[in-house]
């Protein structure tokens, strides 16, 4: 229950709902204030014209006795002069406001001597102005609110009266009412039309979510990553979160797939010199005239060498970004080149300008470290390093005059654990993770690496930016 409470479906429909709410309660008591008005205005309008009916009367000499009264029930007419004397009432007219109605008598009017201010029309005239208020009258027994019109008018003698006349409000009353409890009764029932109606509909617009959700929770409790979630076949968020959905699915499995691909790699470059390791000695243990120490030694360092190659790359598969340090890219090519004098080959220099680019020292010399030692094992009498600036890019290119790698072999030298030389031995071949460590660097200092034409391995970085180092990103000049 409380699961469904705390649901999506609950808090639309319960959001959708209470909007409604204050927007029909809000509609509802403008409607009651203008209708409350409009029926307010038409009882003052007939309250007005009945009274001005008998004020034109009385002002063009009407007797009073002979005033055309209407009928009490719809518009009470009462007529009293300035001492509050009843001239004339209607019929069936008992009391006004509580005060008894009683013709030709002095006093039992409903005005006094308090209007001594108000502006007297002439002989025959009857006043602009008039007087609305609210009141009670008493017609045939039965009390009931009504709505008084007062308007002055002289007679022809000079005697200046007040004609009260008034209009009943039961009918504005139960109209009002009638309104009033229609929107009492339909409003509850229109929220809930409404929040039934939202309900089902997001129940419907997130059936596709659910789909995808019971699909996640049964690829994680199976660890089948081949599986993917149902795509709506809408064109909404939906159906763009199911595609991302087994995008990231896809991305997962390869990247999964990856990482087993590399155990076992691992582990099978690992097994041949920790067997032979074991063996030289099993071998000195039993003859230690029969030790191979050179061996021993040359297996323990190749061993030393794969293991700093696993955890580095282990470090970057983990995100590990570089630091933004300033580097001379000229100059660190002639430092790390004059310290190689071990190597096979001489190792030719060609042009090493100065261009700084930022990043981690220590990671570039090692793509340089291994460009080289790639060439080392492919050239057949010189390797050639040097840098350049192309643009707004530092170049360090590396090429011997090998035999250099085909066409369609040109993506796949990057891949880890490859050695395109099958019958080479392992030992003169490595393990095969030294281009893949090198590219693998260059992408998290926001550069790339590629092999061109023969055997020119083409080392990109962005040059670093003046006053601030310049952080690892994807190139955008098109340069794979």
């Amino acid at each position: 229950m409380f699961r469904a409470v705390g649901s999506v479906r609950a808090r639309a429909a319960a959001g959708a709902t209470a909007v409604v709410a204050v927007a029909l309660i809000a509609v509802g008591i403008a409607v009651l204030l203008v209708l409350r008005t409009n029926l307010a205005d038409q009882a003052d309008l007939h309250a007005e014209v009945s009274a001005r009916e008998i004020a034109a009367e009385i002002a063009t000499g009407t007797a009073y006795r002979n005033l055309d009264l209407p009928d009490a029930d719809e518009h009470p007419v009462l007529v009293d002069d300035e001492h509050g004397r009843v001239l004339a009432a209607g019929e069936d007219l008992q009391a006004v406001d509580g005060t008894k109605v009683s013709l030709g008598m002095p006093g039992n009017g409903r005005h006094d001597d308090d209007d001594d201010d108000r502006d007297t029309p002439r002989p025959g005239e009857v006043d602009d102005d008039v007087d609305l208020s609210d009141g009670t009258a008493v017609v045939e027994g039965k009390r009931a609110d009504y709505r008084w019109a007062e308007v002055d008018a002289t007679d022809t003698q000079g005697r200046t009266v007040t004609v009260m006349a008034g209009t009943p409000l039961a009918a504005e009353q139960e109209t009002i009412g009638s309104v009033r409890n229609a929107m009492l009764i339909g409003l509850p029932l229109l929220l809930l039309v409404v929040a039934g109606v939202t309900w089902l509909v997001t129940r419907r617009a997130l059936r596709p979510v659910e789909g995808i959700r019971s699909e996640m929770a049964a690829i994680t409790a199976s660890t089948d990553l081949s599986r993917r979630v149902p795509e709506p076949a809408s064109r909404d968020e939906i159906a763009r979160l199911a595609r991302t959905t087994n995008e990231t699915l896809a991305a997962l499995e390869a990247s999964v797939e990856r990482q087993r691909r590399f155990i076992a790699d691992a582990s099978h470059e690992l097994r041949s010199p920790i067997a032979s390791l074991r063996t030289q000695l099993e071998v000195a243990e039993a003859h230690p005239e029969l030790l191979d120490l050179p061996g021993a030694v040359e297996d323990t360092v190749r061993l030393q060498h794969l293991a700093a190659d696993l955890l580095l790359l282990a470090r970057l598969d983990a995100g590990e970004r570089p630091k933004d340090t300033r580097i001379d890219l000229g100059a660190l090519a002639r430092e790390e080149l004059s310290q190689r004098v071990a190597d096979r080959l001489p190792v030719r220099s060609g042009e090493l300008p100065s261009v700084e680019v930022s990043g981690s020292r220590g990671q570039l010399s090692r793509i340089l470290g291994n460009l080289v030692d790639n060439a080392q094992r492919h050239a057949r009498s010189q390797v050639t390093v040097e840098v350049r600036r192309d643009g707004r890019w530092a170049v360090l290119r590396v090429d011997d005059d090998g035999p250099g790698v085909a066409g369609a072999d040109r993506e796949r030298i990057f891949e880890r654990f490859v050695r395109l030389d099958d019958a080479r031995s392992r030992d003169d071949g490595g393990a095969g993770l030294g281009l893949a460590i090198a590219r693998d660097i260059a992408e998290r200092h926001g550069g790339t690496l590629a092999v061109h034409e023969g055997a020119a391995f083409e080392l990109r970085l962005p040059v670093a930016a003046d006053g601030q180092p310049l952080k690892a990103g994807s190139p955008e000049d098109g340069h794979h």
